[in-house]
């Protein structure tokens, strides 16, 4: 998974699968979120960022996009978490499965 810090939080690179059956998981060292939603009007990230914050356990709020608005590869803001937090949560999440 490639997390990375930044002043403000954790930045959590994700590769987006639109139009999939809702998931998560790790394939090839990259972190992929599957969600239901079609990559319009920008459904699908606002999908992948809310199962982000919950694969985090915090708020959706939290969450904020950096960069890939029209990419499947997104970098997301994780705000009040370090990259160590954020690797740890994302690897219980895994194991509680």
């Amino acid at each position: 998974m490639e997390i990375a810090s930044s002043a403000a939080g954790a930045l959590v690179t994700v590769l987006v699968r639109p139009r999939s059956r809702r998931g998560l998981e790790v394939v090839a060292g990259r972190l992929v979120i599957r969600v239901n939603a079609a990559p319009v009007q920008g459904k699908a990230t606002e999908e992948a960022r809310r199962a982000l914050a919950a694969a985090l356990g915090v708020a959706a709020s939290a969450v904020t996009l950096r960069s890939g608005e029209r990419s499947k590869t997104k970098v997301f803001l994780i705000r009040g978490v370090d990259p160590d937090q954020a690797r740890a949560r994302l690897t219980s999440a895994f194991q509680g499965r």
